[in-house]
């Protein structure tokens, strides 16, 4: 049984009822979790284990403080033996079949067992568990009040393995009309839909960072909030992009990283704002992605002095503003010294062959 180092229960389900698409079942509960709670779904990235990524992208320490339960699926090397989600496989992505399916089952049972709030769950991974994250938006749409989804792709960007390998080097783009259509297709949900958080490195070598702003039009499409954000805060950190609905609430965002690789940004350290632990694919960027989804989804609420991992961004309008990719991704020198100063040994290694000369070798299939 894998640790974490949270102060609840990890227990693995062995019984998980259906599951097509083979998959194994990690479940965390806080100690402190009532009924009613909301529910995490958390997706590793390749490489990866399910416990190992939640506990080091900070989940388990906020499902802690907040009372949330984690849902932790995890890949299977008979399935793919890289341990990457098959987001790119029709059998895999298709609602009723493969591994949707078994995480759709895995969420029912969690519902049930620990008394969830079925209208407070939530979806958020990784690369490959991005990807599969969008996809999980799509075919099963009614679930899931929010979900998350970093250096990922939009859903059916690829439909086989070639087409996974251009999209990732070579982001596809449609028309966000043509993008949501894919959506649309998957179920037959009509809305409302899930709010999506959007983050990406804008240094990601493995996964094409305009995939983000194709994600990004995807969902603002089915929203029907118009392609122009409302929203642009330009920051040291980051720029992050907000649409929102005709109630003046956000229900797209999007943030760029500048100077950030192939991984889940993290702010670490002992402060009230500051969660997980860096490692490969967990990266070191003076920034917590996994408290601000959790704020954006409303399940964490933090003490107004301690509430942002950085000091408040300057908010713009978006009117006169560049919303290209490649200019919000422009690095600053204020964001290299401060990570600098965080990462004693800042990583020198190229992520992205590391990862597709494994992918190659592996062959990524069942």
């Amino acid at each position: 049984m894998p640790e974490v180092r949270g102060a609840g229960i990890l227990d693995e389900i062995d019984e998980t009822g259906p599951n097509p698409g083979n998959l194994r079942m990690f479940r965390y509960s806080p100690p402190d979790m009532r009924a009613n709670a909301a529910l995490v779904v958390v997706l590793h990235g390749c490489t990866q284990r399910a416990a190992a990524y939640a506990d080091g992208a900070g989940w388990v320490e906020l499902a802690d403080r907040f009372g949330f339960c984690l849902l932790m699926p995890e890949q299977r090397r008979t399935n793919n033996p890289n341990l990457c989600f098959n987001w790119f496989l029709p059998g895999d992505t298709t609602r009723g079949a493969g591994e949707v399916t078994s995480i759709r089952e895995m969420i029912s049972r969690t519902v049930a067992d620990c008394r969830i709030d079925p209208s407070r769950v939530f979806i958020t991974g990784l690369s490959a568990g991005g990807a599969m994250t969008s996809a999980m938006l799509a075919t099963y749409p009614e679930v899931f009040a929010g979900g998350a989804v970093i250096a990922g792709l939009p859903y059916q960007s690829a439909t086989d393995i070639p087409g996974a390998f251009k999209v990732m080097s070579e982001a596809r783009t449609l028309p966000s009309r043509d993008w949501a259509a894919l959506v649309r297709q998957a179920s037959q949900h009509k809305g409302p839909w899930p709010k999506v958080s959007i983050w990406h490195g804008a240094d990601d070598r493995t996964v094409d960072p305009i995939n983000a702003a194709e994600i990004a039009k995807q969902w603002t499409e089915l929203h029907g909030t118009g392609q122009k954000p409302d929203l642009v805060e330009p920051h040291d950190l980051y720029t992050r992009r907000a649409w929102s609905a005709a109630d003046g609430k956000p229900v797209v965002e999007e943030y760029i990283v500048p100077g950030l690789g192939h991984g889940t940004p993290l702010d670490t350290g002992s402060g009230d704002d500051q969660f997980g632990a860096a490692a490969p694919f967990l990266l070191e960027a003076g920034l917590s992605s996994s408290l601000r989804i959790a704020q954006f989804w409303g399940i964490a609420t933090v003490p107004e002095q301690t509430s942002a991992p950085a000091p408040a961004p300057s908010r713009v309008q978006s009117t006169g503003v560049s919303t290209d990719v490649a200019t919000l991704a422009r690095p600053t020198t204020a964001t290299r010294e401060r990570v600098e100063r965080k990462v004693e040994t800042p990583e020198r290694f190229d992520v992205g062959a590391i990862i597709n000369r494994a992918l190659r070798n592996a062959g990524l299939l069942k």
